[in-house]
């Protein structure tokens, strides 16, 4: 069945996922776009039942008020402005309408059903891939993290062998977790799985390199380029698939809001990509590509793993990498996991990782002096990822993660506890 839509407008506002949420929780699907779609981008986006322009505190950019195309006013949908009201529009309000008056645009006004679901919001998707696609074939940056993931199940299930999973080991995997991602997706799923082993050519090209921004936007383009030299390898390979969620297009800044940090698969793709993208989660949530995931049938090991950002252990060794403080990472890493695991943390916090810093403290090992690095835990739960809360961690437990840190990771003298809410800070560091 196609799902009604409410298409967003951006005019500024910082709202416009909470007013995306609220429609989807009434089972309406909601799409948000830049105030600028043209009326020709609009009529391809389909059952579209009406249109919110939302406003608000970024709407004026380079010294004027952005404003929507004037040949959106006559598209025939029902049309409702948020802060900004004008005549032109069926419904007005000068601030986030209740919950109610909302209710009434979407089901009165706009005649809209509720009929969103991921049954048919993957039904939708994979419709749309297989217009998108054709006869023709689909190269997946498979990390083996949630969203990749469910991009790959999604895609099996559209074109089926006519998708090509490429995981790259960039040197800044977890611990086992490319041993992992073979064992899964080519031995157990029987994807058509090439491995490709980075690790000297992304460490090499991130040597010296201690802007976040520039990590993050070296590693996405070297990315492409190894994509690039696989596809080279095949044949008619026209498209690359990733596992962009919306949180990454926010953070990576609109035409309406700054960035927060660019992700690789936003912020860090080259100009000259020679690929269509195929992205079909850009407009969900984290909670929701988790359901999309179970609904597609994989295992909940997998959709409940933790969250690992494309950049890996990259914006976890914080400043310029160094391969030390990368193997302090991993180890710290892999403890806390373990034990989060034995303590029945693993089922209850939403993310948890190390961190290590670019500097040293003073400290004592075997009765000297040392200087050697921190390693600073986090733990955080949230829904969406568009803001989250610190995990209040048992003291006992985060004293056994402590001692078995400093005594099994190389080169670390000290840890610490991070609590520190999104926002104002983020979820990661970098």
């Amino acid at each position: 069945m196609k799902q009604d839509m409410i298409v967003i407008l951006d005019l500024g506002s910082t709202e416009n996922t909470e007013v995306a949420r609220k429609i989807r929780d009434m089972g309406v699907y909601t799409e948000i776009h830049p105030h600028d779609i043209s009326l020709e981008e609009l009529k391809k986006l389909e059952n579209v039942k009406g249109i919110i322009l939302n406003g608000g505190e970024n709407r004026i950019v380079d010294g004027a008020p952005v404003e929507i195309s004037p040949e959106l006013y006559e598209c025939g949908c029902p049309m409702m402005s948020i802060d900004h009201p004008t005549a032109k529009c069926d419904k007005k309000w000068d601030a986030m309408p209740a919950d109610e008056a909302l209710r009434e645009f979407v089901f009165e006004t706009c005649r809209a059903q509720a009929n969103w679901n991921m049954k048919n919001f993957i039904e939708d998707q994979v419709e749309q891939i297989r217009r998108q696609v054709g006869d023709r074939k689909v190269l997946l940056a498979l990390s083996g993290g949630v969203d990749s993931s469910v991009v790959a199940a999604m895609l099996i299930r559209a074109i089926g062998d006519q998708l090509t999973c490429v995981h790259v080991n960039h040197g800044l995997m977890r611990k086992d977790e490319s041993e992992s991602v073979i064992e899964v997706f080519r031995n157990q799923l029987h994807a058509n799985l090439i491995y490709v082993d980075g690790t000297e050519r992304f460490l090499g090209k991130l040597e010296g390199i201690s802007d976040p921004e520039q990590k993050r936007k070296i590693i996405g383009s070297e990315f492409i380029r190894v994509f690039e030299e696989e596809a080279r390898k095949l044949e008619g390979i026209d498209f690359l698939g990733q596992g962009t969620i919306y949180p990454d297009i926010i953070e990576s800044g609109t035409k309406t809001a700054k960035m927060v940090k660019s992700h690789h698969n936003v912020g860090g793709l080259p100009e000259d990509l020679q690929f269509e993208l195929v992205e079909p989660l850009k407009q969900l949530f984290k909670d929701e590509v988790r359901a999309c995931g179970i609904e597609l049938g994989l295992p909940a090991s997998m959709v409940y793993r933790q969250p690992f950002p494309g950049p890996g252990l990259g914006v976890r060794c914080l400043g310029a990498i160094t391969r030390d403080r990368l193997a302090a990472v991993r180890e710290s890493d892999a403890i806390l996991r373990e034990e989060f695991a034995n303590a029945g943390l693993d089922k209850k916090v939403w993310q948890y990782f190390t961190v290590v810093p670019d500097f040293k403290s003073v400290g004592v090992k075997n009765n000297a002096r040392c200087f050697e690095y921190m390693v600073i835990i986090r733990a955080i739960n949230t829904v969406d990822a568009m803001s989250a809360t610190i995990e209040r961690i048992d003291w006992d437990v985060l004293q056994k993660i402590t001692g078995r840190i400093l005594a099994e990771v190389e080169n670390v003298n000290r840890v610490c506890y991070d609590m520190s809410p999104k926002p104002p800070s983020t979820i990661e560091f970098e």
